[in-house]
């Protein structure tokens, strides 16, 4: 194959492949008869192997080239069929021209475009259809707004704290935003797919394993534009603290595997009553709405509200570990929890592998961790959600904690 790759022919077969490929597709849609388009598999193969040996060339054969390409798309154009005015075969075959052209430096690059060309061509009907009739302007202009938030701007913000104590970083502040809006997104996205009874649930497993927190804000973005969902909303929220849960079993698992026994009891119980307390919610609102989701995939003014909420309690967590000072690890970790209760307990099993903190406190110290930063979604629930998904949440927060302390209360006094 390397060898291959290495001959003189390799970029010509490439640019012959490509414009096959574009050419098979616009062969088909020519037509038949007097009003059929100019242009065919020949004529793009040719064209694209044209725009190979120009390349091969030098720069002059190449602009020549693309100049005699441009005029037969005009020419085509002229004397075409003027009762489809779309330049699509006009376009398509000088860019099969500048994918010849491009075979001979890059080939595998003008391959990938080639078949990404070709299927745009294929498709037009569904892609037509897509723009035209599923998607809303809100939607088509809510994804272009996360499209520069994440594509734009993200990349453009310093990745680094610009305060004098190391809190503020923009890069990761802005990409929380971008988490929430994508999670968001995704529930909505679920919802036009599965409809509204299962997309909740299902992104809410799925955002649970990004963010439990961002979860939260998400669905309860979705609660307050549609209050009709607030019990279907809640159980994804529920539903992402099931995925939390399990996600912090793999870290535990992955830095101090000696450390599960004793978070089994605790961790099962908080999931167990998580999974049941979900399908409760997802029964007994199943009688409800049911139709696709209305309204906005995402709102950015409540997750900024949801960063700045996030920045408030990572601010108390220093705060809190300034005051205590090195009075324990666990008042460290309830501290760390605020903000990330995985890095709470990834801190903890580190310590406990290294031997510099006992398995016990090392255990108490993840609970905590986790307990703090459950605490945290009950104001970003009111803050961001309808009251009735505030409260539903609340109290799946509240039987969680509580079965939680019990299994590790069981836990210890069966001496795990």
């Amino acid at each position: 194959m390397n060898t291959l790759l290495q001959r003189p022919e390799w970029p010509f077969l490439v640019a012959l492949a490509v414009g096959l490929l574009i050419g098979a597709e616009r062969e088909r849609r020519k037509g038949d008869g007097a009003g059929r388009k100019p242009a065919g598999v020949r004529t793009f193969t040719l064209v694209a192997l044209l725009g190979g040996a120009c390349a091969a060339l030098g720069l002059g054969p190449l602009l020549l080239g693309a100049v005699l390409v441009g005029a037969l798309a005009l020419a085509g154009y002229a004397l075409g069929d003027r009762s489809d005015p779309g330049f699509t075969a006009e376009v398509a075959l000088i860019v099969t021209y500048v994918l010849g052209a491009l075979a001979h430096d890059r080939a595998f690059l003008s391959l990938e475009l080639g078949v990404v060309v070709a299927a745009l061509l294929a498709y037009r009907t569904q892609i037509h259809h897509l723009v035209r009739d599923t998607l809303s302007e809100q939607e088509l202009l809510d994804g272009i707004a996360f499209a520069i938030a994440a594509v734009v701007i993200l990349p453009m913000l310093p990745n680094r704290a610009l305060d004098p104590f190391g809190l503020f970083n923009p890069f990761t502040l802005w990409r929380l935003i971008v988490v929430v809006m994508a999670l968001s997104s995704f529930g909505y996205v679920a919802q036009r797919l599965v409809g509204v009874r299962f997309g909740l649930m299902v992104a809410g497993l799925a955002g649970g394993l990004v963010s439990a927190t961002a979860a939260v804000a998400a669905m309860a973005q979705r609660s307050k534009a549609e209050p009709a969902l607030a019990g279907r909303a809640a159980a994804g929220a529920v539903a992402s603290l099931i995925s939390a849960v399990i996600y912090m079993f793999v870290v535990v698992f992955a830095v101090d595997a000696d450390l599960l026994p004793r978070l089994a009891p605790a961790l099962g119980a908080a999931a167990a009553v998580l999974l049941v307390y979900a399908a409760i919610l997802g029964r007994l609102t199943a009688a409800g709405h049911d139709g696709g989701p209305s309204g906005r995939a995402f709102d950015f003014p409540a997750a900024l509200l949801f960063v700045l909420i996030v920045a408030g309690c990572t601010v108390l967590s220093r705060l809190l570990s300034g005051a205590f000072g090195e009075i324990g690890a666990l008042v460290g970790a309830g501290a760390t929890g605020l903000a990330d209760a995985h890095a709470a307990a990834a801190s903890m099993a580190a310590l406990a592998g290294s031997a510099k903190l006992d398995d016990a406190t090392a255990t108490l110290g993840i609970l905590i961790g986790l307990t703090t930063n459950m605490l945290i979604k009950a104001p970003v629930a009111f803050a961001l959600g309808s009251r009735p998904f505030a409260w539903r949440v609340s109290l799946g927060l509240a039987l969680m904690l509580a079965a939680l302390w019990i299994g590790h209360g069981v836990g210890v006094a069966l001496g795990w």
